[in-house]
């Protein structure tokens, strides 16, 4: 039985940026415990193998005593069913993520009416960063050190800079 406030950080972290590490640790302050949950979905195009997120993940989150990384593949309310979990975390960056993230938020609560949705926003200076913006940046051979932590910053640069 699982003791005190757990939730769940769903998403495909593809890579792992500063604002993804920035909602980790802002649920981490309020949940007992975060399950960060790394969607294995084999129809979204990755650049990072669900090993290899999750292993970043856990190097990234390592100093986060209240942190598990974990991986699903199935639906998130499904999953969340499965761990006896009741909360799940969607990050906010932009008002432009708002329509999307309620989209789903209402397809969830449809689903699963027990399961309620928590947004947290990241700090302002991570707020616009995506992972999708990112790996185009990074595959320009482009500064990307304020974007993401420093073992994401090497994995993305081994895997898309050909000098």
């Amino acid at each position: 039985m699982l003791k005190g406030k757990w939730a769940i950080y769903p998403g495909s972290f593809d890579p792992v940026t500063n604002g993804h590490l920035d909602v980790i640790k802002r649920a981490a302050r309020i949940f007992d415990h975060v399950i960060v949950a790394v969607a294995n979905n084999t129809s979204k195009k990755v650049l990072f193998t669900i090993k290899e997120r999750v292993d970043l993940l856990k190097e990234v989150t390592k100093g986060i005593k209240n942190v598990s990384i974990e991986t699903f593949d199935a639906l998130v309310v499904e999953y969340a069913h499965r761990k006896k979990i009741n909360v799940l975390i969607r990050g906010l960056r932009m008002t432009s993520d708002f329509d999307y993230e309620f989209q789903i938020a209402l397809t969830n609560r449809r689903l699963a009416e027990d399961i309620e949705t928590v947004f947290l926003m990241p700090s302002e200076h991570v707020s616009f960063v995506s992972s999708s913006l990112l790996k185009e940046v990074a595959s320009l051979n482009a500064d990307i050190s304020s974007f993401v932590p420093k073992a994401v910053e090497r994995k993305l640069k081994e895997r898309l800079c050909h000098d």
